[in-house]
């Protein structure tokens, strides 16, 4: 869409030129941004967050939930797309009437807790996890959005390595960076 605004543009640009202006000299003025998300910026993303949540754990083992509800408000001021309205996230140990997060507030209970509105989050982000890895099974990029979907490996501190089912679909915004709108999250099917 801003690559047809801009060429509009351009043409409005050439159609009111007085003769003497060459068309070259005119296009190399315009600027045609280019919103496309790479691969690399997906998984820069995912170990962003994966960093993110050892990140918080660590913080609330050393100086507790003081130092570690702001830190994962500022976590997710940046990798999630709140700003710009809902998003669609479902944590992995949620139920009932709280099972999805649209809300920032929401979000941030379900990270660190302690939010009487939330009255069953006891902070997954608190955990004293030790690791975290992204394993993709598939990645999909469609120009400024990706979706990956796969496992995540969280280890806490006595090696129980506990996986997840993740989905997530990442957009870049205007300023370049990159942010959740879908992240969905469950244990897998024990069958």
């Amino acid at each position: 869409m801003k690559k047809f605004i801009a060429l509009v543009g351009l043409f409005v640009a050439f159609a009111s030129l007085p003769s003497s202006v060459s068309y070259a000299q005119e296009a190399s003025k315009v600027k045609i941004f280019d919103s496309n998300i790479t691969v690399d910026q997906v998984l820069k993303a995912q170990a962003g967050w994966c960093d993110a949540l050892l990140k918080i754990s660590s913080t609330y083992a050393k100086d507790g939930i003081n130092a570690a509800k702001p830190l994962a408000a500022q976590v997710i001021n940046s990798a999630y797309a709140y700003q710009y309205g809902p998003v669609a996230f479902k944590p992995t140990l949620t139920s009932g009437a709280q099972t999805f997060r649209a809300t920032k507030e929401g979000a941030l209970a379900y990270f660190v807790g302690n939010d009487p509105n939330y009255p069953s989050d006891k902070g997954f982000a608190l955990k004293d996890w030790r690791s975290c890895t992204a394993v993709n099974n598939v990645i999909q990029i469609a120009g400024p959005s990706a979706t990956t979907m796969g496992n995540v490996l969280f280890t806490d501190s006595k090696g129980v390595v506990t996986t997840v089912d993740k989905t997530w679909n990442f957009v870049r915004d205007n300023d370049g960076s990159i942010r959740i709108m879908l992240h969905h999250s469950s244990l897998p099917f024990g069958g």
